[in-house]
């Protein structure tokens, strides 16, 4: 089924599938931008957005430049009252949160909060607020002195739970932890509480900050690019839902999934990943001709620093499922990490930000279908199809 736009002129309504999955809106909060339009504009424009982050910590970083935002405060966007002992990823999320809403024209009320919640990826919460934490058992006068406020930031789903305290959200609220899988997994899960009329209205992202921490971690572990931070938010509803309301869809999730294979038997991994790609496109009812884009998380396989890099391994399996990935006829190859670093659990939010970035800008692209693909250094991976339109 072909998806149609309503216009100004009058043009026939959407017909909505009463069960798919449509996106009606998102927020970005980026060094690229934050809002859907900034990101859009910078994003396709290819903009840089690497920065100078020696003087945003005390401590050494493993690197002078980042994907960061240097110049980031909460109060500036959220105001001072309730925001002062938000940690830097929940400060992330919440304003997400909040520009996905707005982008929506979704106001979360009495009527409709029951029936509106959240599925938040992460790799592991905020890593800096669980580090302070476990220092100051160590540091601090026995019996461990710690200072209480800092614990609830140490929580894994501490953000996830701000943002539902914070916008009056009462449906499912739900955190995932999932390191770069993190957007797809909570796009899986979506789909099925979704199906199962849990809610009518999820707000669908990851959440990953920039601390020393997260940098050395990064940076330890051979990352691909320069570690970045971020957040992206979408609002996720079924059509049945959506088809009470006027607002119109400006993407569609054609089909998700994720799997999991031994990383060291790279033969095995790399089949085991190539037909999940299959899978989720024979779903989606998708050839590879089909394709306009392709939103991998890891950048061209010549920045893998190792043979057994994600990179490395990303490349072979689109390059396997189909076919020439880099001639003249070939999707156009998103440029995630390039633009915007190694953001960790947030990678998959700013991929699919990138292809629904080019729909924003191009009406051409109406209807056309883009594969999100990303992997694990411990053997996880996924894949998802979506078609968008411009708003």
């Amino acid at each position: 089924m072909m998806l149609r736009q309503t216009t100004a002129a009058g043009q026939e309504a959407a017909a909505l599938d009463a069960d798919a999955l449509y996106v009606t809106g998102w927020g970005v909060v980026s060094p690229l931008g934050t809002g859907a339009e900034e990101f859009a504009v910078a994003f396709t424009e290819e903009r840089d957005a690497l920065v100078d982050v020696t003087g945003m910590y005390e401590e050494k970083l493993p690197a002078e430049q980042a994907f960061a935002l240097p110049d980031f405060q909460a109060e500036e966007r959220l105001g001072r009252k309730g925001t002062r002992f938000f940690d830097r990823a929940t400060a992330l999320a919440l304003i997400a949160c909040d520009e996905a809403l707005r982008d929506t024209a979704i106001t979360v009320t009495d009527a409709n909060r029951a029936d509106v919640g959240l599925v938040l990826g992460t790799t592991s919460g905020s890593v800096k607020s669980t580090s302070d934490f476990s220092r100051e058992t160590i540091t601090q006068d026995r019996p461990y002195l710690v200072n209480p406020v800092l614990f609830p930031n140490a929580v894994m789903n501490c953000a996830a739970g701000q943002a539902a305290i914070w916008f009056g959200l009462k449906g499912v609220n739900t955190t995932i932890a999932g390191g770069r899988m993190a957007q797809l997994a909570a796009l899986r899960y979506a789909a099925r509480s979704l199906s199962w009329g849990d809610v009518d209205t999820l707000l669908v992202g990851a959440v990953e900050e920039f601390s020393p921490h997260s940098a050395w971690l990064s940076h330890l572990a051979d990352g691909p690019a320069p570690v970045g931070e971020g957040a992206a938010v979408f609002v996720v509803e079924r059509g049945a839902a959506l088809a009470r309301t006027d607002r119109r869809p400006e993407a569609e999730i054609l089909a998700v999934a994720t799997g999991s294979a031994d990383p060291e038997d790279r033969p095995s991994f790399v089949a085991a990943f190539a037909n999940c790609v299959r899978q989720v496109l024979a779903r989606a009812g998708v050839a590879a001709q089909d394709l306009w884009a392709l939103s991998p998380g890891s950048g061209p396989a010549a920045q893998a620093r190792a043979a057994h890099r994600e990179p490395e391994v990303e490349h072979e399996v689109l390059a396997l499922v189909l076919g020439d990935t880099d001639g003249p006829d070939a999707p156009v190859r998103l440029p995630v990490t390039r633009l915007v670093g190694d953001c960790g659990a947030a990678q998959g939010g700013m991929q699919l930000a990138a292809v629904l970035a080019h729909h924003r800008r191009s009406a051409a692209l109406d209807g056309r279908p883009a594969l999100i693909t990303s992997c694990t250094a411990d053997g996880a991976f996924g894949a998802t199809v979506v078609r968008g339109w411009q708003r």
